[in-house]
């Protein structure tokens, strides 16, 4: 049996992968009491203060097309927003907050400070500000943007 290979630096991926999924459980946990997912929450910020289409609140989001289409479906259902034709370009419809939805989205934001505030907490008050500045950094760095890859695929086997 082979060894496993030494690790020379700690896995960034699962770590944050563990964090980023444990952080989005406990936010919709907490902004299900008040009836907004996450990306509800993203989607009411973002389109808030600026005309926005549903393709750019969408790409702000890292949502997919499909998603996008059944967050925006759920928060006019929910009466948070709307879909409206855009000012600039008439083929493009803009994502607009009515103002239960503002008031969501100002609660929503709330929960979510809270939530953060609460992770950070697990460090020592002098950790906090310089590891947020940290992953602020890398994510406006070195992990800017996502690499193009090919999906790997397996050769067809003829049969």
């Amino acid at each position: 049996m082979a060894e496993t290979p030494l690790r020379t630096v700690p896995d960034l991926t699962g770590l944050l992968k563990h964090a980023g999924h444990v952080l989005e459980t406990q936010l919709t946990a907490a902004l299900a009491e008040i009836g907004l997912t996450p990306r509800m929450q993203c989607v009411l910020i973002n389109a808030l203060g600026q005309e926005r289409t549903q393709i750019q609140l969408a790409e702000i989001a890292y949502l997919d097309k499909t998603t996008m289409v059944t967050t925006v479906d759920a928060l006019e259902e929910a009466g948070f927003a709307e879909r409206k034709p855009s000012a600039t370009d008439r083929r493009a419809r803009i994502i607009a907050v009515t103002e239960a939805g503002a008031e969501a989205a100002e609660e929503g934001q709330r929960i979510v400070d809270k939530v953060h505030a609460e992770a950070l907490a697990a460090l020592a008050a002098s950790q906090r500000a310089p590891f947020a500045d940290s992953l602020i950094e890398l994510v406006n760095g070195q992990l800017a943007t996502p690499v193009e890859a090919q999906p790997v695929r397996r050769a067809r086997q003829r049969t």
